[in-house]
């Protein structure tokens, strides 16, 4: 059934229609009979069609680590218009694709010096899993294909990061999704783990899954390993102590890649810049997103060591190493919002700032676990987990519930199942913690 809403007005100045947009991860007939409409945004705030402001509790979507307006990123992306706006992807180069990746191979730790540029998060998980097949058959091990994913894991929604990912939702309608693919235990639920802050202390036996899986398919048979280090969209959960180095010791012992998925907790988010600084865990791929443009035009770019790119380096040199990419690939307009992005964090110190307040941010976390219907509370760097007691027989509902509410109240929040998701740019002051944490008290004390 259509709906006939109509929103503001467009360049004509007739209203807008509603009905022809479908929109992504969004109850769309909830929406259209009463639209929640962004019309601008300036540093930590949303500025509504109704006049009215709404602090970014999200940083749009995990994605705006500098907040937004920034003077850097406006600037860039208006001269480069002006400038370049597009060179083709395939067989041409322009100055800021190389210029952009040197600058993140000199950011990420350990060999990870080779960058391959992709438009999204779905697309990098596509590209690092395609890499590391292709990777062991440029070496000689193509039987080297198998996929090992997590449950509960969310790797975007393309076929092979669905295939890998472990969301129930995520993947029920869209059929068999790729074979060869296998998932771990997720490190969710563990009863002594409840009310942790930061690093949960118990459960870095669950890495061990790992092995048990070799011994299922033999080892000499997996590709890779992708995990994120904390997982975002399942909920905010954070790997026990230690969990992740066993996951990189298995790996090497079984000549298997292990991969990072890093579209959340890049550039920042914990308080490092990436999390293989936090966990001083090194893997061979890294995918990112999100924060590398800070969220202003589509970017993701694959992190890979020199032996992964060095492998496909062989043959005539006049012929294609990698039959992959895309025609968006290292846009110049995108390479322009990068650099005025990481020129912001630089600057600001935005890529340490998550230590700095990061204590400041755990403690308001903690004070809401007096509050009813609240099950967990997790937190990490600049991100936190407020899990709530489902309704009986209806799940999801009180978390939704409380993001209407804080909409209402000025205040955006991600729910994802029955859990609270917080991850604000990172240029929030103490007193913003202040107010979202005394905001969601109040809201969390209303719900039924």
């Amino acid at each position: 059934m259509s709906t006939q809403n109509t929103g503001p007005l467009g360049a004509d100045g007739k209203a807008n229609n509603l009905d022809a947009y479908w929109m992504p991860f969004t109850a769309n007939r909830q929406f259209k009979a009463n639209p929640r409409m962004v019309v601008g945004a300036d540093g930590m705030y949303f500025k509504l069609s109704d006049g009215r402001e709404l602090m970014d509790g999200i940083a749009g979507l995990w994605c705006c680590n500098a907040g937004h307006n920034r003077p850097r990123i406006v600037e860039a992306i208006q001269k480069q218009a002006a400038e370049l706006d597009y060179s083709p992807a395939f067989q041409m180069g322009h100055a800021k694709q190389f210029e952009l990746a040197s600058r993140l191979a000199r950011m990420m730790p350990g060999d990870l010096n080779k960058i391959f540029f992709t438009n999204s998060g779905s697309e990098s998980v596509e590209t690092a899993l395609k890499m590391a097949i292709a990777y062991h058959r440029a070496r000689g091990e193509g039987h080297r294909t198998r996929l090992i994913g997590r449950e509960k894991g969310y790797h975007g929604v393309n076929f092979g990061g669905m295939s890998v990912g472990g969301m129930p939702a995520n993947r029920k309608m869209f059929g068999s999704l790729v074979t060869g693919v296998d998932h771990m235990r997720h490190t969710h639920g563990i009863e002594e783990n409840r009310f942790s802050r930061g690093e949960p202390a118990h459960g870095v036996e669950l890495a061990d899954d790992l092995e048990r899986l070799c011994d299922l398919h033999d080892p000499s048979t997996i590709a890779a390993v992708i995990v994120e280090p904390l997982a975002g969209s399942a909920g905010v959960i954070a790997p026990p102590v230690g969990y992740l180095k066993r996951l990189r010791e298995i790996c090497d012992r079984h000549g298997i890649l292990l991969i990072f998925d890093e579209v959340i907790t890049g550039f920042g988010r914990l308080g490092t810049p990436f999390a293989a600084n936090y966990f001083d865990v090194i893997p061979d791929i890294t995918t990112t997103a999100k924060a590398l443009a800070n969220g202003v035009i589509p970017m993701g770019a694959v992190f890979v060591q020199d032996k992964i790119y060095d492998a496909f380096m062989q043959g005539p040199e006049n012929m294609v190493e990698f039959f992959h990419g895309y025609t968006f690939s290292g846009n110049p307009m995108a390479c322009a919002a990068a650099l005025g992005t990481l020129d912001t964090y630089e600057e600001d110190g935005l890529l340490t700032r998550g230590a700095e307040l990061g204590g400041y941010w755990e403690d308001a976390v903690h004070s809401l676990r007096d509050l009813p219907n609240i099950i967990d509370l997790r937190n990490m760097g600049l991100i936190a987990g407020i899990e709530l007691e489902p309704r009986p027989g209806a799940p999801t509902a009180r978390a939704f519930d409380a993001f209407l509410k804080a909409y209402e109240a000025g205040l955006l929040i991600r729910t994802t199942g029955d859990t609270i998701a917080l991850s604000p740019p990172l240029i929030i002051e103490k007193t913003h913690i202040d107010f979202a944490f005394e905001t969601l008290r109040g809201i969390i004390k209303s719900l039924d």
